[in-house]
Formats: structure tokens, C-alpha cells, sequence
């Protein structure tokens, strides 16, 4: 859930190097619920609308794999799929292999970027959490490549960092990012600072924007159907 499809900028690895450090790989799977509000019942969501097409032995390509949250629920939810989980940071991959545990036998993980996975016949794809951390040139090639190892028809989810960008919105959007962490327990100066590292580096567009960039990726029948604050999911079709 950290990573990108290809080759991040100066603002992606401000992140991404904090997941070379094990102690913090270590603690990842607290951060996530603490500013995704739903975080669980997304990936139960994120399995059933995959479900509605993906046949019962469905082979799913995962991008941003890192760390294994929606690998592992998908893993449970669906014994007969199988995984191919794509991220460029080993020890965040190592972390997965760990929260997998047995499961693991279904699941192959590759170091690298979207790229860096064989081409082939996906029934299915997700990308959780990561493409907020593109730009919109290299989102739209990313999304397109995602595209590119899907079966016609084949769905994919998306949810990410998205919301209003007009006039004086972001910052009020960002405050209630932080403030959302702080309700759910998570330290308040780390809160905010982790509010200040978004602002300063991460990509972030209108929902609008983003339904946008998956259609010129070419997906076609892109549908929101999440949204919680400063966060926002659609499902699409190769």
C-alpha cells in the first residue's frame, strides 16, 4: 500500500524511505486504520466488487502490495484466487510475507514496479493507497499499465488520497486527514506532521480529476464508491 508503478519523484521517496526502516515496516499496520476511516470495510468492499466478475479461481495483480493488509483480507475472503503483489520496498514486501503467513503459498511478490510484472491475463487488479503518490503523467502510465495485463472487462480498484482542491478547500480537507488520525488515537504531533508531509509532497487531485485520469488510462465504466474524508475509491473495467 505504499508504493508506485514507476519510478517516483523527489516527493514519493520522502515517503518511500521511511519503509527501508524495519521498525517502522514494523508498526505500518497500525497507521493505516488510524487515517483510512474504514480501512476494513474497504477491503471487504474491494473484494466483493472484484468479485462480480473475477471467476473463482481468478489470478489478481496487487500494486503497492507492501506491508499485505488488502493481500492478506482478499486471501481469507477468496481461497481459490491467487496473487502476484507488486512494491519497490523490499522490507515493506518482507512485512507482507510475515502478515501472510500460510497464505503465502497463493501469493507471489515482486520487487519493483508495475513494469517489473509479466504480462498476462489478470482477472483482476487493485491499487490501494499508492497513486496519490504520482504525478498526473506518470499516474495516468501507471493506471495504463494496470490496464495493459487485465483481461477485457477484467475490474479494478483504486482508492487513494482525493478530494476537493478548490479555493481555501485543501488545507480544511487536510485538517480533518490530521484530525481524523487524532480522534482514532494516533499521537497529535505526529498527526499533524504527518498533515504537513502530505501538503509538501504528495499528489493530490479532485475526485473529478482522478475519474478522469482512469478513463484516459482506458478504463471505461469508472464508479466511485467510497469516499471518507480526504479519500476516495472507484471501481473500473479494462
Amino acid at each position: 500500500m505504499t508504493s508506485q508503478s514507476v519510478p517516483p519523484g523527489a516527493g514519493a521517496r520522502h515517503f518511500l524511505d521511511a519503509f527501508k526502516d524495519p521498525e517502522a515496516v514494523a508498526r505500518y499496520v497500525d497507521g493505516p486504520p488510524r487515517f483510512v476511516p474504514g480501512l476494513e470495510s474497504l477491503h471487504r468492499m474491494c473484494g466483493v466488487l472484484l468479485a462480480e466478475r473475477a471467476p473463482e479461481n481468478a489470478r489478481v495483480l496487487v500494486v503497492g502490495a507492501g506491508g499485505g493488509m488488502e493481500l492478506k483480507h482478499l486471501a481469507e475472503a477468496h481461497p481459490g484466487w491467487t496473487f502476484v503483489g507488486v512494491d519497490p520496498a523490499a522490507e515493506m514486501l518482507r512485512g507482507a510475507e510475515r502478515l501472510l503467513g500460510p497464505l503465502n503459498e497463493r501469493v507471489e511478490l515482486v520487487e519493483g514496479y508495475v513494469e517489473d510484472v509479466a504480462a498476462g491475463d489478470f482477472d483482476a487488479a487493485t491499487c490501494l493507497l499508492t497513486l496519490h503518490f504520482l504525478d498526473e503523467d506518470k499516474r495516468v502510465r501507471t493506471a495504463g499499465e494496470i490496464r495493459r495485463r487485465l483481461k477485457p472487462g477484467a475490474p479494478f480498484v483504486a482508492a487513494h488520497g482525493s478530494f476537493p482542491q478548490g479555493p481555501g478547500e485543501r488545507d480544511v480537507w487536510l485538517d480533518r486527514y490530521a484530525a481524523f488520525a487524532i480522534a482514532s488515537g494516533f499521537d497529535a504531533d505526529k498527526a499533524r506532521g504527518a498533515r504537513e508531509a502530505v501538503a509538501a509532497h504528495v499528489s493530490m487531485f479532485s475526485p473529478e480529476q482522478d475519474e478522469d485520469i482512469l478513463r484516459r488510462a482506458g478504463f471505461t465504466d469508472v464508479t466511485q464508491f467510497y469516499a471518507a474524508f480526504t479519500w476516495r475509491g472507484w471501481v473500473a473495467y479494462a
